[in-house]
């Protein structure tokens, strides 16, 4: 089941770009225990740079994605459509359950990766929004 809005998803050229927004100018904080700080050698799928953000006092963040090569899908998204929204992120309570009932609801998942981190659901069949399934962070935890 989708527990809530997990993340939004939003792509940049870089931490800079993001930061001066999201930041500077929002106020969101820097969501510490999820972030890949500048100075870290660590990279998400794709050689894509992750940092997030928190919203308010509630649980959802937005992550950043800034790729760190030209051929990524990340980075020919960017050079495609510029900064901006990439992705909405679901928390689940069952990941691959969720993602069955989509299928079965005509969304089409999208094969990368092995699943773990997260699914993925094509935009044309989704009202035009790349959607992921995430599981829930407050599961995790417990």
């Amino acid at each position: 089941m989708i527990i809530r809005l997990d993340h939004v998803g939003v792509v940049a050229h870089s931490w800079g770009e993001a930061g001066e927004v999201l930041i500077d100018r929002l106020g969101f904080p820097v969501e510490l225990s999820r972030t890949t700080m500048p100075d870290g050698n660590l990279y998400a799928p794709q050689n894509t740079r992750i940092y997030f953000v928190k919203v308010g006092e509630g649980e959802t963040l937005i992550e950043i994605l800034i790729p760190q090569d030209t051929d990524s899908g990340i980075a020919r998204y960017l050079a495609k459509r510029g900064p901006g929204l990439h992705h909405l992120g679901y928390a689940c309570t069952d990941v691959p359950e969720e993602a069955r009932r989509l299928r079965d609801k005509g969304l089409e998942m999208i094969s990368i990766g092995d699943g773990q981190s997260g699914i993925f659901f094509y935009p044309r069949s989704a009202m035009g929004i790349l959607t992921e399934l995430v599981r829930d962070r407050q599961a995790l935890a417990g």
